[in-house]
């Protein structure tokens, strides 16, 4: 009788670290290798948080899941990984591991089911695989499923479930329809345009629409009797479901245009059923303060399964972290003036040592004016909002903009924080999905924001644990703030700093 797979999988790949000592630069690779071959052995899910940014350092943990998956021949394996990362493997990792393991398991690539009978692995993008399972489920239910990178599994899904109108939709409607029926869709048009443009400015150009605004698209409905164009067909099915949707509108003030969007306000009803067609085990970077992440796991529907989450390395991923403790409120008149000054005497200390530094602001006035008085200084140095930078740039920017393009980047040396990446209410639909936790009942700070914000801050700040740079952080709600303290816990391990010293930026 062979041995259960967990077992084989343990014996060959600690075989494998002992004789290549580069795959063993993370230390829990056993452990996360025999949960992945046990939920594949007993097809069970299971929910691992690695510490490291899966979309940076996915290389130091992809043994622990990829030599099960080579050595379970049951049955196809998909892995569900993003496209930037499928090359690599194809090309390099799994033919080595392959060679090494003595197996010949077929691969296969794309985001079209494989053809019938195939018994290998398959990669395919995670939206992917995620549209799948919304719209296709038969093609890959079943299928035992490994998520690499599941930190963004929400925001994927939201945005797939999201149905939208943009401008263009309404001249599709102008060419295909009379005249009569169009001059009726214009009016409607034109009080909706008008009614957005009254409404107070906000960061976001995203604006609820108030019960007026929804009566005016169910007449539009109501009153043409030709067939809708698709896109328009679509919106009204979504927008038939009144109790678990939000209809929202995205004003482009410059080009005085907008965009109409439904999007469902909980995700529940659409997830949790993917989770019990097969065994899912999601690989993700740090999305919960706890183990079990029952947050997490109640945003995605996921039920009961195997919860790890390993801890950081405190020698390979300790940065430093600079927060005075003389910094005003946020919200406070004061704190905009000193933050200035403090982000000046930082720039300072470096200067004639030109580092890649990166000031992260969500505030978009403020990120302007900071962006103006840096570069009266510092001259073309200083960017805001680019990607195409070198190690001697001064990067001003957003929560947002980092996210989506620091891989692209340099490693920072510095990294500056104006305030906690915590969603503001300011953002309608954030306000939205907080409105109907406090219909539940349920503590939205904690379940919601606090956790989202987290997410955001650990991403972020993962290059500064591979460079063990520093971190100054300006938000001091950290301190005087009751959360504050899982805010720490979440940055672990970290050295704290409190003083200027030119010397530990030279450190850096």
């Amino acid at each position: 009788m062979s041995p259960p797979l967990e077992v084989t999988t343990h014996a060959i790949l600690r075989d494998l670290l002992r004789n290549q000592q580069s795959f063993a630069d993370w230390n829990h690779q056993l452990t996360m290798a025999r949960i992945v071959a046990r939920a594949l052995r007993l097809s069970t899910s299971a929910l691992i948080q690695t510490g490291i940014a899966t979309h940076r350092q996915a290389g130091k943990y992809r043994l622990s899941y990829l030599i099960p998956a080579l050595l379970w021949t049951e049955s196809l394996v998909i892995i569900a990984i993003p496209t930037q990362f499928q090359a690599d493997l194809l090309a390099r990792e799994l033919p080595q591991l392959q060679q090494w393991l003595g197996t010949a398991k077929p691969l296969y690539c794309g985001d079209e089911p494989p053809p019938s009978g195939f018994e290998g692995l398959w990669l395919i993008d995670p939206r992917s695989w995620l549209w799948l399972q919304l719209q296709h489920p038969d093609s890959v239910s079943g299928i035992p499923t490994i998520v690499d990178g599941a930190d963004d599994l929400e925001t994927w899904a939201r945005a797939l479930l999201t149905v939208r109108l943009e401008d263009r939709d309404w001249d599709i409607w102008r060419t295909t329809q009379p005249a009569t029926i169009w001059e009726r869709v214009l009016e409607v048009k034109i009080q909706l345009l008008a009614a957005l443009w009254q409404r107070p400015s906000n960061p976001y150009n995203c604006y609820l629409l108030e019960p007026e605004d929804i009566a005016l698209i169910e007449s539009l409905s109501k009153s043409i009797e030709q067939p809708l164009p698709v896109n328009w067909q679509q919106f009204y099915q979504a927008f038939s479901q009144p109790s678990d949707r939000l209809v929202w509108a995205q004003i482009d003030r410059l080009r005085g245009n907008f965009s109409l969007a439904i999007t469902p306000t909980d995700l529940v009803a659409q997830l949790a059923p993917i989770w019990q067609r097969q065994a899912s085990i999601l690989i993700t970077s740090a999305v919960d303060l706890t183990a079990k992440a029952i947050g997490y796991r109640q945003e995605l529907g996921l039920g009961e399964m195997t919860s790890v989450k390993f801890p950081l390395d405190r020698h390979k991923h300790r940065f430093k972290l600079y927060m005075p403790r003389w910094m005003p409120m946020p919200n406070t008149s004061k704190f905009q003036p000193i933050l200035v000054a403090e982000i000046q005497h930082l720039l300072n200390l470096t200067h004639g040592r030109p580092k890649f530094v990166v000031i992260l602001i969500q505030d978009t006035p403020l990120k302007a004016q900071l962006a103006a008085l840096l570069a009266a200084e510092w001259g073309r140095r200083v960017q805001v909002d680019r990607f195409d930078l070198d190690e001697s740039n001064i990067l001003v920017c957003g929560w947002d903009f980092w996210q989506q393009h620091q891989d692209d980047l340099p490693t920072p040396q510095l990294m500056i924080i104006a305030t906690l990446p915590i969603p503001s209410l300011e953002d309608p639909l954030v306000a939205a999905k907080v409105a109907v936790y406090k219909q539940q009942r349920q503590d939205w700070f904690r379940l919601y924001l606090l956790p989202t914000g987290l997410r955001i801050l650990h991403r972020a700040i993962d290059p500064m644990r591979s460079s063990q740079g520093i971190v100054a952080i300006f938000d001091n709600r950290i301190d005087r703030r009751i959360y504050g303290q899982q805010v720490l816990a979440s940055l672990n391990p970290v050295m704290r700093i409190n003083y200027h010293d030119l010397s530990w930026l030279d450190s850096a």
